[in-house]
């Protein structure tokens, strides 16, 4: 074998099947509980810095849209204008206001490690809810769509939450949240509750994994769930994930319709019923989960 100017390996480790998952970085840390060593308000000092952006505190209630059509709705809709204190480098976050309430959102951060990496920044910036709307595949077959889903737990099959929680299969929504927000769905708004499937390789379900997701009482398929879930237990913050199920991955004529205005009608009826219950909320009696965590 040539290794055209490489240092060819001094030795090769042979790794047993029973040992595989201790030499996996993600299933091998034990310091989930320590700080890291890089912060996000640091990033955001410096990066205020090199824009010449003002202090200040982005809304209280935030969306991700990984699709980007809420962000292209409420653009034109609701004149939403830039932040003029967000310092992400990686994103923009548009604001606006209905009913006295401000709002802001970040558009097409897809993935469970882009997610998460804007959660991190938004909670350190002003942010006190955060709802994730992302198109999700249908995993069930008893499922109408597109029709909207609360995610329960999510089966993690991604990298990032192993980052913040020990291994388990599962990671579960706080449900004191859940049942606050659940109860504030607009009449004629169907949401379900559910379980979802998070991976990292959204065209790599097979017929054979699919099946395996089925028997596991797995409901639909996204990217983002399970880490801004497990971020969310981490670190004590208040994040609702919702599936919007458009989709049969692919397997059908017409498939990945989202309804009126690409969804964002019904989307943003959503946000804003959730954002006027949670601002009537108190922190002590309905969210004993967060409330332990943080005593």
């Amino acid at each position: 074998m040539s290794y055209q100017g490489l240092t060819p390996p001094r030795s090769t480790i042979t790794i047993r099947p029973h040992e595989a998952a201790a030499a996996v970085p993600l299933l091998a840390r034990r310091d989930h509980a320590e700080p890291s060593v890089f912060q996000p308000e640091v990033l955001l000092r410096e990066a205020r810095k090199q824009k010449n952006l003002t202090d200040g505190a982005v809304p209280e209630i935030c969306v991700l849209d990984p699709d980007g059509d809420l962000v292209d709705y409420v653009r034109a809709v609701h004149a939403a204008a830039p932040s003029r204190c967000w310092g992400c480098f990686h994103t923009d976050l548009w604001e606006w206001e209905s009913d006295g309430q401000r709002f802001g959102i970040v558009g097409r951060a897809v993935g469970a490690s882009f997610a998460v990496l804007v959660a991190e920044q938004l909670f350190v910036s002003g942010c006190k809810l955060l709802i994730s709307i992302a198109s999700a595949g249908e995993i069930s077959t008893r499922l109408p769509k597109p029709c909207y889903m609360l995610i329960e737990r999510a089966l993690r099959d991604e990298g990032t939450s192993y980052h913040y929680l020990p291994p388990e299969p599962f990671i579960a929504a706080d449900t004191g949240l859940l049942d606050l927000l659940a109860s504030a769905a607009p009449a004629g708004i169907a949401l379900r509750r559910g379980t979802s499937w998070t991976t990292d390789a959204p065209f790599r379900e097979t017929a054979a994994s699919i099946a395996e997701r089925r028997a596991q009482g797995v409901h639909t398929v996204e990217m983002e769930a399970a880490a801004l879930l497990a971020f969310a237990k981490a670190r004590a913050k208040p994040v609702i994930c919702i599936a919007h199920i458009t989709n049969a991955l692919g397997q059908g004529e017409g498939d990945f319709k989202k309804g009126k205005d690409h969804g964002a009608t019904t989307a943003l009826l959503l946000v804003e019923a959730f954002a006027s219950r949670f601002a009537a909320r108190s922190d002590r009696h309905l969210f004993p989960d967060v409330a332990q965590r943080e005593i």
